[in-house]
């Protein structure tokens, strides 16, 4: 039987090599809305201690006025774009326009200047003017917070990568319902598509 660790398999295969921080940061905070935030709904597990960890990453951001952008899980009042997403987890309906469920959390409400985007699949980049306004931007490396860590920012962390941006994953700032899930993404998107760090590390070396 091998024992090798999976580390040690990642490593000797190739996988997981560091990149720099490069040219200009942006920031992308997916889907921190009431809804993700209440365990009674889509919550739970350290999603709440991502949020909180988050505060003072945006505050941080806004003061070395990098491009923020936020996304939201947002369907039609008639249900008329209902797709496979919403069939695997029918709940996600119930995120309309106005549903409070739906909305940014107060404590991480966007300013003007700062994107919104709507979505209705778990990526922030399908589907979405997202990539085109971090160009125009001139945004080269995407830091990102948000939640889940295994489902909306896995896809938006690998989307960013096929875009040509240099995703950067805040470890204390994503979250999930079950924290299997979370530490299992973190390592492969440190692995395959992302560097991934805490914020305090992040904003060190920017600041540095």
């Amino acid at each position: 039987m091998n024992h090798e660790t999976k580390e040690a398999t990642y490593a000797r295969q190739g996988f997981g090599h560091a990149f720099d921080i490069e040219g200009k940061t942006g920031l992308l905070i997916v889907d921190f809305v009431n809804g993700f935030a209440d365990p009674a709904i889509f919550g739970g597990g350290n999603i709440a201690e991502a949020i909180a960890r988050t505060v003072p990453l945006l505050h941080a951001a806004r003061e070395m006025r990098w491009p923020v952008a936020h996304s939201r899980i947002v369907y039609a009042d008639d249900d008329s774009d209902a797709n496979v997403f919403s069939l695997k987890v029918p709940g996600m309906l119930t995120l309309k326009e106005h549903a409070n469920a739906s909305a940014i959390v107060p404590q991480l409400t966007p300013e003007k200047g700062e994107l919104v985007v709507r979505k209705n699949v778990p990526s922030a980049f399908f589907g979405t003017s997202l990539a085109p306004w971090l160009s125009m931007h001139g945004v080269r490396t995407l830091v990102v917070a948000g939640a889940v860590t295994s489902g909306c920012v896995r896809a938006s962390v690998v989307d960013a990568m096929q875009y040509g941006f240099r995703p950067v994953v805040l470890s204390d700032c994503v979250g999930d319902r079950a924290l299997a899930p979370h530490d299992a993404n973190l390592f492969d998107m440190a692995q395959k598509y992302a560097a991934v760090m805490r914020s305090d590390e992040l904003l060190a070396r920017v600041r540095g």
